[in-house]
């Protein structure tokens, strides 16, 4: 039984110690703010937003560079630049207490539509997101003499992994038929197959 409960407790603490590496991994950047107490001062403690140049300004310990470092060096640092005030080397604490607001991420510039067969000019063309079928086309030179434009195909991947074709007549398009203007998304491929021989 007492080797079940150690194998409970250590399953309990596996994110913690986790979370602990993480922290102890973490970099910090400008805009986060830091946490700082002096055990044996409490009129030193308080809290500091990491300035754009990276700095802090604390009482005693001055101006200290904490971007790109991590918390225990940044913490053994200030207990050195404190140390000179006190009969023995302070008991610092620095913790994280807010992260910096991070930019979302942009939204892609292009996506990646590839053209097969009877194009002028095959292979991979890189869209604007929201670009429709007949504009991918007319970026890879549009459809050569040889191509047979009542069979081209839509090819699509959906998030499942499944793969969907969509079969598009150009010449009915091109007579004022819907399908030029569906909108292609990052991946899909158009099939433009060779006339046959009567076709």
């Amino acid at each position: 039984m007492p080797i079940l409960r150690r194998i409970v407790a250590a399953l309990f603490l596996l994110p913690v110690v986790a979370l602990m590496a993480t922290a102890q991994d973490y970099r910090i950047r400008p805009g986060d703010v830091l946490q700082i107490e002096v055990l044996e001062d409490a009129t030193l403690n308080r809290s500091a937003i990491v300035l754009p140049d990276g700095q802090i300004t604390l009482p005693v310990a001055g101006t200290v560079r904490v971007s790109g470092r991590s918390l225990a060096q940044v913490q053994a640092d200030i207990a050195q630049r404190l140390s000179p005030g006190f009969a023995t080397t302070p008991t610092v604490y620095v913790t994280l207490s807010a992260l910096a607001e991070r930019p979302a991420p942009s939204a892609p510039r292009t996506i990646a539509v590839y053209v097969l067969g009877a194009a002028n000019s095959p292979g991979k063309v890189e869209v604007a997101p929201g670009a429709t079928f007949l504009q991918a086309l007319a970026q890879a030179g549009g459809a050569s003499p040889f191509a047979a434009k009542k069979r081209i195909q839509l090819r699509r991947v959906d998030k499942s992994g499944v793969e969907r074709v969509y079969r598009l007549d150009l010449d009915a398009i091109e007579n004022g038929a819907s399908g030029g203007s569906t909108r292609l998304v990052n991946g899909d491929v158009i099939v433009i197959p060779q006339r046959k021989l009567f076709e």
